[in-house]
């Protein structure tokens, strides 16, 4: 299913919002997903794609239950979007 970019920053910026709640750096979720800091920067700008098990990892490299980081994006995306 193709996804349009500004969807993407909306996932990201709510990626970011939840790694900076958890007092967090790109630089330290980078290291807990054994992925360059290059990588977070650039799913978190919207630059990248992620799938369901990359989101997986993200929520736990947060600190996070998967579902708790699936609901937070859900909750911010615009209806029919």
């Amino acid at each position: 299913m193709w996804v349009p970019p500004e969807q993407h920053k909306i996932v990201g910026g709510a990626l970011a919002g939840l790694r900076k709640r958890a007092g967090l750096k790109q630089q330290d979720v980078a290291e807990r997903l054994g992925k360059p800091q290059s990588f977070v920067s650039a799913y978190e700008a919207g630059q990248r794609r992620i799938d369901v098990l990359e989101l997986a990892r993200i929520a736990q490299a947060l600190g996070l239950e998967p579902e708790h980081v699936f609901g937070e994006i859900m909750r911010i995306v615009p209806p029919g979007a």
